[in-house]
């Protein structure tokens, strides 16, 4: 069978690593093929050079049978490629109609590409508001607009980046029935995903790179997770075993937390109530959009509109403190955005130590101890494995897992009473997640209260004493993870707990 795609000898070569390193790929037409590889083995380097965003240094790529040069973006999408970033390319002042349209031709009727939006969107089990202003929208609704700017195009090719990081257990397999059925009308899908089970269940073929090499190329359904870890990172990563342990004092408690909506399209919240202890770790599931980032920006003091006495830290009211003050009380905050809010991108390393380290060792009587900063820089970059240039190296320059690592890092030597964690490991491969995770227990274990909001339910079971699911604004019971399943948690992330918000429609209608 011709190829639909072909890469032969594909190389490239930054200042300080080889990205790309003699590359060969094929995809076949209607074939989902996975690329499957930990942080920084080139496999968005890859994927940004058939996209055209990247120019390679050396090799050929091989459209339908015919030898291509791939320009930029909008000739791959004359080509018929259309790709999903793990880094979103939106304008944060524009609606999701008019980023979409961006890529379209200059007489696109927003009017009618709004009902082609909302169609695609709910054919594909993604709810989105063609109207929404791309400022007011989380990191997983963002991914939403990326995924259906890119099935609008009805591509031969579709480059999927981590896609079901948005969605509902029960969302999923309806999603993966929709990648069956395009792959079956012909279309290739090259599939990135870090979820080994996803591969296995969804994939034809899987190409396997390390350190910008491939180094193995297989069936997927005929390997286990196991076996697809030992050919991407040479080994199982340790399984997290947290100890059953008996929780100390309330360390972060909500009382009757409600929030009006900040703009037209937030999320309010409806009198939330919740006790995190020390050493303990609650989990809170739910679709990314249903008030999770108001609920961060509450707790971190970027929104500060809630009573004092609504949010209590070692029973101290911090409602109204901003997120300074919160810090210096004991709190700690990883979010969901690594780039722009996480690290500046511009800034070094040790420089982006600042942003949560203002005391201490890194300032001094008011001045900054560059020496310091640097060597604490070093000491998170060793004891996390990030894969960097060194303290002085941009935040920019990271991939996004290792990035994801040096923050997490970042703040877990604070040694904070109280650490929030928003998608922990979401884009990390199955060793570095592995790796934050077992920090995040050992966090734990030496008495700090953790409150983690992760759309992976994998990970939530595997790190949590408690779980409790958010939706539409409101908080569910919580419940020991011991006692929850995953279809009762996917039950309750549309709202169906009894008096949540699903449910009460029931018995209204």
């Amino acid at each position: 069978m011709e190829t639909r795609l072909t890469l032969s000898g594909i190389t490239k070569t930054y200042p300080s690593v080889v990205a790309n390193d003699g590359v060969d790929l094929q995809v076949r037409p209607g074939e989902i093929h996975a690329i499957l590889g930990e942080n920084g083995a080139g496999k968005s380097t890859l994927m940004k050079i058939i996209y055209g965003a990247v120019k390679p240094d050396a090799g050929q790529v091989f459209w339908n049978g015919r030898d291509v040069h791939i320009a930029n973006p909008a000739a791959a999408r004359q080509l018929g490629i259309a790709m999903v970033f793990q880094h979103f390319s939106l304008f944060d002042t524009l609606t999701v109609a008019e980023n979409i349209a961006l890529g379209l031709p200059g007489d696109t009727n927003l009017a009618e590409l709004s009902g082609r939006i909302e169609a695609t969107a709910r054919q594909y089990g993604l709810d989105l508001e063609p109207q929404r202003h791309v400022h007011t929208l989380s990191v997983g609704e963002c991914q939403r607009v990326e995924i259906v700017r890119a099935l609008l195009a009805k591509p031969q090719l579709l480059i999927l980046d981590e896609p079901t990081s948005v969605l509902t257990p029960q969302a999923v397999e309806r999603l993966f029935e929709t990648l069956r059925r395009l792959a079956a009308e012909g279309c290739s899908i090259l599939y990135i995903s870090h979820k080994l089970d996803e591969i296995r269940a969804l994939c034809h073929t899987c190409t396997v790179m390390r350190a910008g090499r491939v180094t193995g190329v297989c069936d997927p359904t005929q390997e286990t997770a196991a076996s697809l870890s030992r050919m991407m990172i040479g080994s199982e990563p340790p399984a997290v075993h947290p100890r059953e342990r008996q929780p100390g004092e309330v360390r972060l408690a909500l009382r009757g937390l409600s929030l009006e909506k900040s703009h037209p399209f937030a999320t309010a919240l409806a009198d939330i109530d919740l006790d995190v202890r020390a050493g303990e770790i609650v989990g809170i599931a739910g679709v990314s959009g249903n008030g999770q980032q108001e609920l961060l920006a509450a707790l971190s003091g970027e929104d500060q509109r809630a009573r004092p006495d609504a949010v209590l830290l070692d029973g101290q009211p911090i409602g109204r403190l901003n997120a300074a003050q919160r810090r210096r009380r004991g709190l700690g905050f990883v979010p969901e955005e690594r780039l722009g809010r996480g690290a500046v991108p511009d800034m070094t390393l040790a420089q982006n130590i600042l942003l949560s380290h203002q005391d201490g060792a890194a300032v001094a009587k008011g001045m900054i101890r560059f020496d310091a900063i640097a060597q604490l820089a070093a000491s998170i970059i060793g004891r996390f494995k990030v894969k960097a240039g060194g303290p002085q190296a941009t935040a920019g320059s990271l991939s996004g897992g290792n990035l994801q690592k040096y923050i997490v890092g970042r703040e877990v030597t604070r040694s904070p009473k109280v650490l929030i964690v928003a998608q922990p490991t979401w884009g990390v491969d199955v060793g570095a997640a592995a790796q934050i995770r077992a920090e995040l227990v050992a966090l734990r274990d030496a008495g700090c209260a953790l409150l983690v909001v992760s759309e992976e339910l994998d990970e939530l079971f595997e790190i949590s004493d408690r779980l409790v699911v958010m939706a539409k604004g409101r908080l569910s019971p919580s419940i020991r993870r011991a006692d929850a399943n995953v279809d009762q948690i996917g039950q309750w992330m549309s709202g169906l707990w009894q008096g949540g918000p699903a449910a009460q429609e029931v018995a209204h209608a």
